[in-house]
């Protein structure tokens, strides 16, 4: 076994090897750019090297910095994580030459399932099921709408080296499909220095399902199931879960046994997974097999007890797989949220900046479930615009699905975090969704319930009840307290107002305090509106961010965020600013004339922090609705700016290789 290895990746990933190889009793060396020089995996690590700027085209994409790290430490081995040099034979053959040992298949592998072209052939001959498409690289966009034609709309393009959603796109008619390819090369070639792609036949109402694979390099190949991970985003996983809720036995079964029969076509050696497409009567097509670990392995790890990177440690190293087929269990089951920074309300657009408070739920049993947050951040991180924006992997495990949904649920409700926007809100409001909850999933689903991007879903009755309910009980400790400040001219003297009114947003409803008193721990019976007197109890402190307590009898988590003379609530996915005031103020205030936002229609502005790649016009240009105004990257995504309405382009103030802001202004219109 290894005495020292080395982990050539950061954030989350490298925390969670380290956590592993710490548990084994091997020591750790992380490596870090300028950007990550307090990041919690070198903070975690016995050793840390730097390797170079914040760029990772410059930093941890070197793979002779990366071999120079090992040298200097005497790390025997690299584990790559996923991403940058993980699925790179070329870095694979540098590291065996050196005599270092790569924590994960061998180059022969890597190169023959690295290749989306080259792997589907083998897949075929190996005979795993495979989607109908062109092979062969397309040479350019005439090239690309041809074979599109000849397949049949629509059809997915994409980049050969690529993954992650990057270099793909979707084309349902001809024009599309000329754009689709002039983008997929374009960002393929930024992230994977390969501009190479083909195109296949896109399965609609699919379902991404893929299968988890272990073997040694003693022959020896097993399957531990499957992952479904049919929630996503522009290509991107959002959330997995293991088992599939859509597999029968027999399909899993046949699905299993093809992922073996792939590996051991290539000589596989390590820990893999076989992605595949699944359409509405449970065929399955071979869609890709990733050589590396995947972001979502905890939710297999959660379900078979088995410690993924630990068996990538033991293969590595030349050990026999201590497990048979027959050995392998699935138990209960497992969700996956990953937390991202990102603005859902701004379609999911990056957001960058400092974490000023980061207060993840305890890792613990929430009654028969299990909660498991894998993160590599920490109160105080940055989240750097060079990286992708993944904040943690917030996992739960309980005996059965739904159990498990509602575990995650209360764990986001608990999960605090201020300084960037997150995508904590949707992934609340996406475990109370009917059609997840039943489990009838397709990677369309998110483009399928929230085509005009998505909004907090405003509270209903009960929700409002309860939400109205936390707010009184916050706005009096809140009086309480000024109350008791030193220095105060007038303090607050006589009995306890009963009667006030709770503004929720634009809705006027009547709070009344029907019994109890002031104090932390805090125990009053109130009543909203005209419903039952319900007793509400929290041991919530001014400036706590989450008020956790009971309302009626229910446990509840609610995000507490001071806004002018309120507090924004936000509890299961739905959230609204409340105001509580008495009667005669609330008279008042029902008179107040309403701001307005101002009128941005004439302007074009930067979504979100990135970098302008191209400008499509000129000033004095007319375009029409739909054209192309700019391209402006955030994150190695490209996201194309269309014009809203016919208009003439006025002026133009950004250009090709600016940095902008948000909300900056790229160019004004007549």
């Amino acid at each position: 076994m290894f005495k020292k290895i080395l982990i050539a990746n950061r954030g989350e990933i490298a925390c969670r090897v380290i956590k592993t190889a710490r548990k084994m009793g091997i020591a750790t060396v992380a490596v870090y750019s300028d950007a990550d020089a307090d990041a919690v995996h070198v903070d975690m690590a016995d050793e840390a090297v730097h390797i170079g700027p914040s760029p990772a085209g410059q930093s941890y994409l070197v793979a002779d910095r990366i071999i120079a790290a090992c040298k200097a430490t005497g790390a025997e081995a690299v584990h790559p994580g996923y991403g940058f040099l993980s699925e790179n034979a070329g870095f694979c053959e540098k590291l065996e030459a050196e005599g270092i040992i790569f924590i994960g298949p061998k180059v022969k592998a890597i190169q023959a399932m690295g290749d989306k072209i080259t792997s589907k052939k083998i897949a075929a001959e190996a005979g795993v099921s495979t989607v109908p498409g062109f092979m062969g690289l397309i040479e350019n966009a005439d090239h690309a709408a041809e074979i599109a034609s000849e397949i049949g709309y629509p059809v997915m393009i994409k980049a050969s080296a690529g993954g992650g959603g990057k270099g793909m796109r979707i084309a349902w008619n001809e024009a599309e499909a000329r754009e689709g390819f002039e983008r997929s090369r374009s960002e393929a070639a930024s992230s994977f220095g390969d501009d190479r792609i083909f195109v296949e036949k896109f399965v609609e109402e699919p379902r991404h399902i893929e299968i988890q694979v272990l073997a040694d390099g003693h022959g020896n190949c097993i399957h531990l199931g499957e992952r479904e991970c049919s929630i996503q985003r522009r290509n991107q996983k959002v959330v997995e879960e293991a088992p599939s809720p859509f597999l029968d036995a027999q399909t899993r079964e046949a699905m299993g046994a093809q992922a073996v029969a792939l590996a051991k076509a290539v000589d596989y050696q390590s820990a893999g997974t076989v992605e595949f497409i699944v359409d509405k009567d449970r065929n399955f097509f071979f869609l890709e097999m990733n050589t590396r670990l995947q972001v979502e392995h905890p939710v297999t790890e959660l379900v078979t007890g088995i410690d993924l990177v630990e068996q990538m440690i033991r293969i590595a190293a030349g050990e026999k797989l201590a497990l048979a087929q027959a050995d392998v269990k699935l138990e209960g089951w497992a969700v996956e949220s990953r937390l991202y920074a990102e603005d859902p309300v701004r379609n999911f657009l990056p957001s960058i900046g400092r974490l000023t408070r980061y207060r993840p739920p305890e890792e613990a049993r929430l009654g028969e479930a299990l909660l498991r947050n894998d993160t590599g951040v920490t109160e105080g991180s940055e989240i750097s615009m060079f990286y992708d924006p993944m904040i943690a992997k917030l996992c739960t495990w309980a005996p059965s699905r739904l159990e498990a949904i509602d575990a995650m649920s209360e764990a986001l409700d608990r999960f605090v975090i201020d300084g960037i926007e997150h995508n904590i809100p949707f992934l609340t409001a996406l475990m109370s969704h009917p059609r997840w909850r039943e489990g009838r999933l397709s990677t369309g689903f998110i483009a399928e319930e929230f085509p005009d991007g998505f909004a907090p879903p405003a509270p209903a009755r009960e929700e409002r009840s309860v939400l109205s309910a936390v707010a009184l009980a916050v706005e009096l400790l809140r009086r309480d307290r000024l109350d008791r400040l030193t220095g105060r001219l007038a303090p607050h003297s006589g009995e306890l107002k009963r009667d006030w009114v709770v503004r929720l947003d634009d809705d006027y409803l009547t709070a009344s305090v029907v019994e109890g008193m002031i104090s932390i721990p805090l125990e009053m019976d109130v009543r909203i509106e005209d419903g039952q007197a319900v007793t509400v109890s929290s041991s919530w402190r001014p400036g706590d961010a989450l008020w956790q307590g009971q309302v009626g009898g229910r446990s509840v988590s609610v995000q507490v965020r001071p806004v002018l003379n309120g507090v924004r609530l936000a509890w299961r996915g739905v959230s609204a600013t409340a105001r509580v005031m008495l009667p005669r103020t609330a008279e008042l205030d029902r008179l107040m004339p309403v701001r307005t936002a101002p009128d941005t229609s004439r302007l074009l502005l930067c979504p979100m922090p990135g970098l302008v790649v191209s400008i499509a016009v000129a000033e004095g240009q007319e375009v029409k609705a739909g054209e192309v105004l700019a391209v402006v990257e955030a994150m190695k995504m490209e996201n194309v700016l269309r014009a809203e309405r016919d208009c003439t382009v006025a002026r133009i103030n950004a250009a090709p290789g600016d940095s902008l802001a948000v909300d900056a202004v790229i160019m004004e219109f007549d």
